[in-house]
C-alpha cells in the first residue's frame, strides 16, 4: 500500500472510486446486510478491500464476527482499535490494520505498547496531521504507518509522506485523483 487510500462511507463515493487506478478501498461503515455485495462488486472491479471492523453494523467483534467476515463476506483485510480483533485478523490471514488516536503524550505511549503487542501489518495514525507523531513512532516501530483523519490538503498529504507514512487514507475525494 502506496500514496493515498480512498476510505468510503456513501455508495456514490463507493462507485466513484471503483472507477478510479486505486488499488485498495477502505470501507468505513456499512451494514453487515449489503457488506458482501459491495466487495464483491469492487473485486469484479479488480480492487482490494479493507473494512472497518468496528464501525460494521451487525457485526460482533469477536473471534466469531472473524470467522464469519474472513469465510463468508471474504475483505481482504480489516482496520480495527482493537487488540483482540488484530489477532483474529492475523489467525484467519485477513491484512490488519491497527487504528490509533494520538490525542495526548500517554495515548501515543498506550499506541505504541498495543503495536508491539499484537504486531499488526500496517499502523494507522489519527489524525494524520501530526507530522512529528508520525516520524516518532516510524522511529520506534518496525511496520509501516498509514496517517488518516483530517487530511483534506495535498500538502498535508505530501507532509505526511515525508515523514515517514506509507499512505495516507482520506474519504475526501478531492484528494483520491
Amino acid at each position: 500500500m502506496h500514496g493515498v487510500l480512498p476510505a468510503v462511507r456513501r455508495m456514490k463515493d463507493f462507485e466513484k472510486v471503483l472507477e478510479s487506478n486505486h488499488e485498495h478501498i477502505i470501507i468505513l461503515e456499512s451494514r453487515l446486510v449489503q457488506l458482501k455485495s459491495m466487495i464483491d462488486y469492487a473485486h469484479r472491479a479488480n480492487k482490494k478491500v479493507l473494512v472497518h471492523f468496528d464501525l460494521i453494523q451487525g457485526l460482533k467483534a469477536d473471534e466469531y464476527g472473524m470467522e464469519f467476515l474472513q469465510r463468508e463476506i471474504k475483505p481482504d483485510g480489516i482496520l480495527t482499535t482493537r487488540g483482540n480483533v488484530i489477532a483474529a485478523a492475523k489467525k484467519h490471514k485477513l491484512l490488519a490494520i491497527q487504528r490509533v488516536f494520538i490525542l495526548d503524550s500517554a495515548a501515543l505511549e498506550q499506541s505504541i505498547k498495543l503495536i508491539q503487542r499484537f504486531h499488526p501489518d500496517y499502523v494507522e495514525i489519527l489524525p494524520g496531521l501530526m507530522p512529528e507523531v508520525i516520524e516518532e513512532i516510524t522511529g520506534e516501530i518496525d511496520i509501516p504507518v498509514i496517517a488518516g483523519g483530517l487530511i483534506k490538503e495535498e500538502e498535508q498529504v505530501k507532509a505526511a509522506l515525508d515523514t515517514g507514512a506509507v499512505a495516507v487514507s482520506t474519504s475526501s475525494r478531492k484528494l483520491w485523483d
